[in-house]
Order: C-alpha cells, then sequence, then structure tokens
C-alpha cells in the first residue's frame, strides 16, 4: 500500500507578520486615544454655542456661553472666539479653533474644528 503524501499549503499569518500588524494596531489606538477627547471637547462647545443662541444681545449670548463653558470646562473656545450675527430673525453663534496633536519627532497632526449653532 502506498501513502500518498501530500503537501498541505498552510495559510494564515507568521509570527513577524502579526508582531507588524499589532504595532500598526497599537499606534492607530494611541492616536485615536488622542483625538477622541477633541470630538467631546467640540461637542461640549457646540452644545453651548447652542445654549447661547438663546440670548438676544452679543453681550447676554457671550454671558450665556461662560457660564455654559464654566460648566463643562472647555478652554479651546472663549466667548471672545464667537462670531455672532443675525440671520433674519434667529441669533447664530459661529466658531472656529485648531488643536494640533503631537505624534512623533516633527510629526503633528492638526485637527481643524468649525461649527455653528442650528
Amino acid at each position: 500500500m502506498r501513502v500518498q503524501h501530500t503537501k498541505a499549503r498552510q495559510r494564515g499569518i507568521s509570527f513577524i507578520g502579526l508582531l507588524i500588524v499589532a504595532a500598526l494596531l497599537a499606534c492607530v489606538g494611541v492616536v485615536v486615544a488622542q483625538v477622541i477627547p477633541t470630538v467631546i471637547e467640540y461637542q461640549a462647545i457646540l452644545k453651548a454655542a447652542n445654549k447661547a443662541k438663546e440670548g438676544t444681545t452679543v453681550p447676554e449670548v457671550r454671558a450665556i456661553f461662560d457660564r455654559a463653558q464654566a460648566i463643562d470646562d472647555f478652554k479651546s473656545v472663549t466667548a471672545a472666539d464667537l462670531d455672532v450675527r443675525k440671520n433674519g430673525e434667529k441669533v447664530v453663534v459661529a466658531f472656529a479653533y485648531e488643536r494640533e496633536i503631537h505624534l512623533f519627532g516633527p510629526a503633528f497632526l492638526l485637527l481643524k474644528y468649525k461649527g455653528e449653532s442650528n
């Protein structure tokens, strides 16, 4: 009786490949972990801008925004940075700012945030 030897084709990832994939996932995870707080801060600023649009004058809008800023504790945008304008009878509060995240050496990730009350 003859035993037939067939070479089974191996599938999968090598150990070196696994290390490379793990390193890439770790790098992406570190960047995402630094970006998430800036997104949460943007949402808090947008919430404060939507609350501030209830004011009727520019000083009142800025005061409402300052109170919301003190509650949510964000520092990227102050009341002086707001662009307050009227669109018909509606008050529109707009803002824009940038955040830099240091990646490595001379490399930075620049995030530009812009929003307005709705």
